[in-house]
């Protein structure tokens, strides 16, 4: 995984320049999309990841995952800059997400929080997606930097942490306490279990029987 979407380097107030460093060591290849060109940008920019993850509600995970790839192209690009999302005209930026086939099944506000998203990584790291855990401490202290992000909460924030923990090589001490229990290793919670089709379907499984149980009058079955 590259250090960053617009290729910057180091973390707050650091200068641009362009390159292939690495922040959570070479590029890997991932299987969240499930489609070979989404996977390739998920696992070489770790903006694409956060967008991914960002966008990882109320649609499946695919699409949630297809996005980053699908927005980079529409913007003429094979990766995703930080800094130009920031300063992307809001209509025209939204206009990207809802353009159909659209990113999104509500296309309008994933546009205003991915914008939201990396105008915060560009006032607290410069616009380098990777800094946000490349020198984090511990685990707890990665959890709260994500959970900082602009639509980030407490639960998406583990989920990313598992996912940067289990499959880009991102482990500080205390990594998969700080994930809950979706830093356990061999479970198949969340896309940070996601390693291929059939693990997929597992995790598809998971979400949808947790969702069941969840309702008036119905038990997780034993």
């Amino acid at each position: 995984m590259t250090t960053s979407g617009n290729g910057s380097t180091g973390g707050k107030g650091k200068g641009r320049t362009k390159g292939t460093e690495t922040g959570a060591g070479p590029a890997v290849t991932l299987h969240i999309a499930q489609n070979p060109e989404a996977d390739e940008l998920l696992g070489r920019s770790p903006l694409a990841a956060l967008v991914g993850m960002l966008l990882d509600q109320q649609v499946p995970m695919e699409w949630a995952f297809t996005g980053p790839y699908t927005l980079a192209d529409r913007m003429g690009s094979d990766d995703l800059d930080a800094g130009r999302i920031a300063a992307y005209d809001p209509d025209a930026f939204t206009e990207l997400f809802t353009t159909k086939p659209a990113l999104h099944r509500y296309p309008g506000s994933m546009a205003k929080r991915v914008q939201q998203l990396c105008q915060y990584l560009v006032a607290e790291y410069d616009g380098d997606a990777s800094a946000v855990w490349r020198d984090a401490a511990t685990g707890d202290d990665l959890l709260e930097r994500l959970k900082a992000l602009p639509g980030f909460g407490a639960q998406k924030a583990q989920i990313f942490l598992a996912l940067l923990g289990k499959q880009l090589g991102v482990r500080p001490p205390g990594w998969r306490e700080a994930a809950g229990p979706y830093g356990e290793a061999g479970s198949h919670r969340s896309v940070a279990d996601i390693t291929g089709p059939e693990s997929l379907v597992e995790v598809r499984a998971y979400k949808q029987e947790a969702k069941a149980a969840k309702k008036p009058g119905t038990s997780r079955k034993k």
